[in-house]
């Protein structure tokens, strides 16, 4: 049976459509996005007025080259993706192809700077550059010095002033504590005319570190409007700061004011599972 989850709420077709969709791509192997982004995805569904689907790699996680139901972004009207090392075939990449050219808003976490791994000289190879196509992000794992400073660092995560007043960062606190490891995506991402939004600093780091943003807005060259987080530990999921900079880069992408009154906390307690095979 496909993995496809939709959320709906029982009420007129009519008035269904006149509701924007949120697609959920998930497959990441290692940070459970198969089980936050659902509880992420209902929350919006119940109490924030939107569609979502959810869609998973299958039969697992650990399955690179299926994504059942990708035919949905034809209808999104804003895309979430949280890949990681895909090798899906040509006719599941052609969706997210006309999705990324089609100018719709895109939202992504943490390992979907990598989204893809391709062998060198596949048909697909190019597509192992969707983080800088669609996020402005490094093109890839290892590529610009793209890297983290180790599984048992944690990162420290501050507001960055310039962008306090920005809508997505409404009710997030001026500093809090994240279990993800920090991406190093500078010198060269995101690029200039991103707007970093987050710092963050890395705690125990096993090499030398240096501060690297971790939440960002670009319009990428589909001229979409984008938000990325290089956050996405399922412990970062449980904080309600996380969560409602979650919800309200939704409502951004969506051209939608960020909510006025917070819904309260998700009650999301997803256990960390490295990778396993």
């Amino acid at each position: 049976m496909a993995a496809l989850f939709a959320f709906e709420s029982p009420q007129p077709a009519a008035l269904l459509k006149e509701k924007p969709l949120v697609v959920f791509v998930a497959g990441d192997h290692e940070y459970s996005g198969e089980q936050t982004l659902p509880l992420i995805a209902a929350e919006l569904a119940k109490n924030y007025g939107l569609r979502t689907k959810v869609l998973k790699s299958y039969p697992d996680q650990n399955a690179e080259k299926d994504i059942p139901g990708l035919e949905a972004l034809k209808e999104a009207d804003l895309a979430i993706f949280f890949l990681r090392w895909r090798q899906l075939p040509p006719e599941q990449l052609q969706y997210i192809d006309e999705y990324l050219n089609s100018g719709k808003p895109v939202m992504g976490f943490r390992t979907s700077t990598h989204a893809f791994n391709f062998p060198k000289g596949h048909p697909s190879e190019a597509w192992n550059a969707f983080g800088e196509r669609a996020f402005g992000s490094p093109p890839g794992w290892g590529k610009a010095g793209h890297t983290h400073y180790g599984h048992n660092s944690t990162t420290d995560v501050t507001v960055i002033a310039e962008a306090a007043k920005h809508p997505i960062l409404t009710g997030v606190p001026a500093s809090f504590h994240a279990a993800s490891w920090l991406y190093r995506v500078r010198p060269d991402y995101p690029p200039q005319d991103a707007v970093p939004l987050l710092l963050g600093k890395s705690v125990n780091p096993d090499k030398a570190a240096i501060d690297n943003p971790v939440a960002w807005t670009w319009k990428n060259k589909a001229n979409a409007k984008v938000f990325f987080t290089t956050l996405g530990h399922p412990e970062d999921f449980r904080q309600e700061g996380v969560q409602r900079l979650t919800v309200n880069a939704v409502h951004w992408l969506l051209g939608k004011p960020v909510p006025k009154k917070w819904k309260g906390k998700i009650d999301i307690n997803v256990p960390y599972r490295g990778i396993v095979k």
